[in-house]
């Protein structure tokens, strides 16, 4: 209680008194200040930091090591010997490699070419909301949950030159039999014809739901002026959409260049190396001859190869992607 100046007494509380910081106590509190800060501005590092090191350890890492390798004559038992750029100018003036470059190349023009037009055709056809068309969707997304293993052996069977289904079929035709795996000219056909069934249905089931998002009101517009539905497709359908096939053709470009079970599995890179792709070769050369520093010159060559061809698709098509 206060006593006031004409006597009274009053209820209010007394003040606090203030205490003084000791001098000796202001260190330690610029100390906690400073770590406060310092924490606050290094959280968001630190939070990154366990996926920028596995991305580091098991992506950066590699690829330098693989560049190291690329200089060195190694077998993965002896003594490394630096050569310089040697393995390079061996790949160069290889013929083999430059047939293996143009096989993966052609590989992946065909599969990106068939696999982006058939999907696009068949999430056309599928897109309307009915039990039929969900029942197809599923039918087509089953060849790409199957294992490649499996599908691998089940067209090496159909693709049979004696006793396959498929020259089976064709022979009430009155075609003579095929070397589907047996004759170069075919075989790598072959095995784009497998690798494009095999994806359809995931490009297709993506591009359904990217065609789904498609807002109702401008397919309404588009019919009160009496736009016919091919042009729609083309004027509306394929803009809105073109993101999602921008996205679809370059992970099946990255995708096709790195193409090895389908090679390893039915044909072994022949017949006469009509099958070889780079990654096949660069398998060859590491764990067959034991060639360390030449697959690791191929593995080089092939990062070239997928950065050049990333970096045309972005130039040449970045520009037509409609993002509004």
């Amino acid at each position: 209680m206060q006593q006031t100046k004409s006597g009274a007494q009053s209820s209010a509380p007394a003040a606090p008194e203030i205490t003084e910081v000791p001098a000796a106590a202001y260190p330690v509190m610029k100390q906690k200040s400073a770590f406060r800060r310092f924490f606050i501005t290094a959280r968001p590092y630190l939070m990154v930091a366990p996926a920028m090191a596995v991305f580091i350890l098991f992506l950066i890492y590699p690829i330098i090591y693989m560049v190291y390798l690329s200089f060195f004559d190694w077998n993965m038992i002896g003594e490394m010997k630096f050569i310089g750029v040697q393995n390079y100018t061996d790949m160069f003036a290889d013929s083999d490699f430059w047939q293996v470059l143009g096989n993966s190349i052609y590989y992946m023009v065909m599969v990106v070419i068939l696999q982006m037009a058939l999907s696009l055709l068949l999430a056309a056809y599928l897109n309307k909301n009915t039990r039929i068309n969900r029942i197809l969707q599923t039918v087509a997304f089953t060849p790409y949950i199957t294992s490649m293993v499996s599908v691998a052996f089940i067209w090496m069977w159909m693709m049979d030159s004696d006793y396959g289904l498929l020259n089976y079929f064709l022979s009430f035709f009155g075609v003579e039999p095929i070397g589907w795996l047996s004759d170069p000219a075919v075989a790598m056909n072959s095995l784009v014809l497998v690798s494009v069934w095999k994806g359809l249905g995931y490009n297709t089931i993506i591009i359904i739901s990217a065609m789904q998002a498609v807002p109702g009101y401008l397919y309404e517009a588009a019919a009160l002026d009496k736009t016919p539905k091919w042009k729609s497709f083309l004027k509306i359908t394929l803009p809105m959409i073109s993101p999602t096939i921008f996205f679809l053709a370059l992970m099946n470009i990255i995708a096709a260049l790195k193409v090895f079970e389908t090679v390893n599995i039915m044909t072994k890179g022949g017949p006469m190396n009509s099958t070889n792709t780079l990654v096949y070769n660069i398998y060859q050369y590491g764990f067959q001859y034991f060639e360390i520093g030449y697959a690791s010159t191929l593995g080089v060559a092939l990062m070239v190869v997928i950065g050049i061809f990333t970096l045309i698709y972005f130039r040449v098509l970045s520009r037509r992607v409609y993002y509004n």
